[in-house]
């Protein structure tokens, strides 16, 4: 079995590791203890989007929920934005090789797609080479999974309130237009 290793897998690495990620995630207090690596390869502390919801979701360019979820994603942000709602898409190749671009791809397939929210690295979601704020997700929202709290798919949707905390865990199939109840209790 052949593994093929990014440049920019291991530059998300090496900031998950050394930059603003807590060395042990469960000690984390919120996702503000977190940093994330954007699509153009900056270091993004996730404190930047404090006092607001943030929509936490794992993207793929293949999934066949891709154009549904996408656009909605893009009507939300498009209705919330100026209400505090930021959306995070974090893209995963972990499931059926659903995103095998390389993060250039991948922001080319979401600018021929209207994406006006934050587009982070190719990561992962499941295992141990998730990235920490994956592992502190599942660990605040551990889902139906009788077995583990792992990302069931694509397209699996976190809902964080203004204060950081982890506060909802939708299912993939769920519609991002769906959320606006959840959305609203907590803007």
């Amino acid at each position: 079995m052949k593994f093929a290793i990014t440049l920019s897998a291991i530059v998300a690495l090496i900031f998950c590791v050394s930059a603003g990620n807590p060395e042990d995630y469960t000690k984390a207090q919120s996702v503000y203890d977190f940093s994330a690596i954007d699509i153009h390869g900056k270091e993004v502390p996730l404190e930047k989007y404090k006092g607001n919801v943030l929509l936490i979701v794992n993207v793929a360019s293949n999934c066949g929920l891709t154009e549904r979820n996408y656009k909605q994603l893009n009507e939300l942000y498009e209705k919330y934005e100026g209400k505090g709602l930021r959306i995070l898409a974090f893209p995963s190749n972990q499931f059926l090789q659903q995103e095998p671009g390389t993060d250039k791809e991948i922001e080319e397939f979401t600018q021929k797609h209207g994406v006006k929210f934050d587009v982070f690295s190719k990561v992962d979601v499941n295992g141990d080479n998730a990235i920490p704020l994956y592992k502190f997700l599942k660990l605040k929202q551990p889902g139906t999974n009788a077995t583990d709290s792992s990302i069931e798919w694509n397209f699996t949707k976190f809902i964080v309130d203004k204060d950081g905390q982890v506060v909802e865990r939708d299912v993939p199939k769920k519609d991002p237009l769906e959320l606006i109840p959840s959305i609203e209790k907590y803007i």
